[in-house]
């Protein structure tokens, strides 16, 4: 395939350029990138002006519920999610069933990735067995089978011993550990944030005490072995704190926040709506502050969405039952663009950093330069066009989003993995 794209506005905090170009794509790499690029007669063209082009953007946390639960998600719905949202990669979590904690489970979702992905799949493999937190899994068996980094996310990893070892074992494979920061004992069967909301309706409440006790003992074991620790989902405002002051100290730690963290805060759950229960859950607006800092300053590191998938009938329960976790793949970039850039939190090149060079470095997926010999990874955006979140027209087959109805300025508009289209909505007049 020969494409050419002109006139966009190159985006590339990779390469640290933002300038208009054109740039001629064949065989699924960049081969000129400059002005005035003159069309071949078999090229396919595209008028990007007044668009965005930027890196293929990465989405390093997201909950695929294939094997074991694909009524809610499998590989081919959650990657055309993904490439709905703009998402050129995804890294998926291994709290799948059964548990991607072995070599023969990280195989077999690389497989079905090459088979049915929209774009790329790096597993992520658990770091204890059955994500019990009892005994290591082999994580170098996982590491050559194809999984880049571990967690045990939804489940904390109790055992400081464990912790400490996890660290000294993904240090020695140049691994990453994903960690869920809570204290079990403060935040167990608590179903929101403990404050004046909680109290108001009577739900029982997990304060943010449970995710500053884990992140402080965490960063003390990652100073202690040298590992590269992630945080995922940072919540509070101690953990932001936290991790700032340990970046000043040289520990190897990177973060992420998510869309709804750094957007919403526990007062969306009067009324009981349970579209807006989370683990770690929405905290109030001293919290929410604390993350929008954190993004400026760059202790936050990452934006990612924590895709998590639910069937419906799981959801129509009380509140104490209905599982944590909304999707969030084909929103995450345009609540961006509506609450950091367009509201002036964040520059447009230090937003796409958080998709792209941000991902990159926290666990080594690889993210490419917009420059010749590079691979057409790319995201392309519209900052104008306007984007109603309308949970039916998703392409996930999970429909569990607190966004319902919202009405956001810019939008993913095309996503090209490998020099192909994966999602083309260039020129309607909608997202």
């Amino acid at each position: 395939m020969s494409l050419l794209i002109r006139n966009g506005r190159i985006v590339d905090p990779l390469a640290n350029t933002d300038e208009i170009l054109d740039i001629l794509i064949e065989n699924g790499k960049i081969v000129k990138k400059s002005k005035n690029i003159r069309k071949k007669s078999d090229t396919e063209v595209l008028d990007a002006s007044n668009l965005i082009v930027s890196p293929g953007f990465i989405d390093m946390h997201v909950h695929f519920r294939e094997p074991g639960e694909e009524y809610k998600e499998d590989i081919e719905s959650g990657t055309s999610s993904a490439v709905a949202g703009g998402f050129t990669a995804v890294a998926c979590m291994a709290n799948t069933d059964p548990v991607n904690d072995s070599s023969s489970i990280t195989e077999r979702i690389l497989k079905k990735s090459r088979e049915a992905g929209a774009c790329k799949v790096y597993p992520i493999g658990a770091v204890s067995v059955g994500l019990q937190g009892e005994k290591l899994s082999e994580l170098s068996d996982q590491n050559s089978a194809g999984a880049i980094a571990f967690s045990d996310d939804g489940f904390p990893i109790k055992d400081s011993f464990m912790m400490r070892s996890a660290l000294e074992y993904s240090k020695m494979l140049g691994t990453t550990i994903l960690d869920h920061a809570e204290d079990l004992s403060l935040s167990k069967d608590r179903v929101m944030h403990e404050g004046v909301v909680s109290t108001s309706l009577g739900l029982s409440a997990n304060p943010d005490a449970s995710e500053d006790i884990c992140v402080y003992r965490d960063l003390r074991l990652a100073e202690l072995t040298g590992g590269k620790l992630h945080i995922l989902h940072v919540s509070s405002k101690g953990a932001v704190e936290l991790i700032r002051n340990a970046k000043k100290k040289g520990v190897n730690v990177t973060c992420e926040v998510t869309p709804h963290h750094f957007s919403l805060t526990d007062e969306e759950i009067r009324g009981f709506n349970s579209s807006c229960k989370m683990a770690p859950p929405l905290r109030d607006e001293e919290h929410r502050i604390a993350l929008i800092e954190g993004l400026k300053d760059g202790t936050i590191d990452v934006i990612a969405s924590d895709h998590a998938p639910h069937d419906q009938a799981d959801l129509e329960v009380e509140f104490d039952r209905v599982p944590f976790g909304v999707v969030g793949l084909e929103t995450a970039v345009p609540i961006a663009l509506d609450r950091l850039v367009h509201k002036g939190v964040l520059t447009l090149s230090d937003m796409i950093a958080k998709f792209t060079l941000g991902p990159s470095r926290a666990i080594g997926i690889p993210c490419h330069k917009i420059e010749e010999g590079s691979l057409a990874d790319l995201t392309i955006l519209d900052l104008e066009k306007k984007y109603t979140v309308i949970p039916d027209n998703f392409k996930s087959r999970s429909k569990n989003t607190p966004f319902s109805g919202w009405e956001l300025k810019g939008c993913p508009v095309a996503t090209i993995v490998n020099g192909e289209f994966a999602m083309k909505n260039v020129g309607n007049e909608k997202c």
